[in-house]
């Protein structure tokens, strides 16, 4: 009981830090042109969002909200911090159930995390029985992760690129019923090996299923080397936080975030 309170506390510390630091509008420091690590996407579908779309589904890319941006890009200092402490690149981002903003936090994050001139980003939609990254950013993809699974399909087939500097999707785009399975198998672990080392200074990210709702996220924890957990304030209650973490038990989780905080 006490590390859930610990949790909470220093996640509503943290929320609260965000909203009341102060956001000058008058002075903007730009990375040089020559500073930022472009990249040609040669091998990955380019499929750009409408700027419209990604404010509708509340993605950062186009946001303009700097308490939304700064409280993202604080997340991403974080997380970073602790991914570079301990030498990891994948994350999980994890929740207790539906609707708590767990794939919402995951691309925003992503994006953040994409805009650091140094990294890329890889955002991968595991939640094999409710995909829905790829809606976000108003895409319907041909292929996805399942169909790499089960018919060897190639990767290069399911990637894309949202329009976003630095950052692939790899998407998920039909339900499987024994996706548990599909996520502990060996298959699945040589794909998150091969995602991870493929390139040193890449960030993946992997949106799983809530923890609570079934075996997924469990079966596939043991593949990361961290995990973050979304927590919605009011929605998710003390029992489902104590539920989820003692189910991590053994997952380096690096932090929290409070989501949908209540006034």
């Amino acid at each position: 009981m006490e590390r859930i309170k610990q949790a909470l506390e220093r996640a509503r510390k943290q929320r609260d830090v965000v909203e009341s630091a102060p956001i000058s509008s008058d002075r903007t420091v730009t990375a040089p042109p020559s500073a930022v690590q472009s990249v040609a996407y040669t091998n990955t579908r380019v499929v750009p969002s409408a700027p419209g779309l990604l404010r509708k589904n509340k993605i950062i890319a186009n946001c303009v909200d700097e308490t939304t941006i700064t409280a993202y890009n604080m997340l991403r200092t974080q997380v970073l911090q602790r991914l570079s402490e301990h030498g990891w690149n994948s994350l999980a981002i994890i929740s207790a159930n539906h609707g708590e903003g767990r794939t919402l936090t995951a691309i925003n994050l992503a994006i953040s995390m994409a805009r650091e001139v140094d990294k890329t980003v890889l955002l991968v939609d595991l939640d094999l029985r409710r995909p829905g990254i790829a809606n976000y950013f108003g895409f319907t993809p041909e292929y996805g992760v399942v169909d790499y699974m089960l018919n060897d399909i190639p990767l290069k087939e399911m990637l894309f690129n949202p329009g976003i500097e630095r950052l692939v999707v790899l998407p998920g785009n039909c339900a499987v019923s024994n996706s548990a399975e599909l996520l502990s198998s060996k298959k699945m672990l040589q794909l998150v090996e091969e995602l991870k080392q493929r390139y040193p200074s890449r960030i993946v990210i992997f949106d799983l299923p809530p923890l609570l709702s079934a075996a997924d996220a469990l079966a596939f924890a043991p593949h990361v080397e961290a995990a973050l957990l979304v927590i919605a304030d009011g929605q998710t209650t003390k029992s489902d936080i104590t539920d989820t973490l003692a189910m991590l038990e053994i997952t380096n989780v690096v932090g929290t975030v409070l989501n949908r905080k209540m006034a």
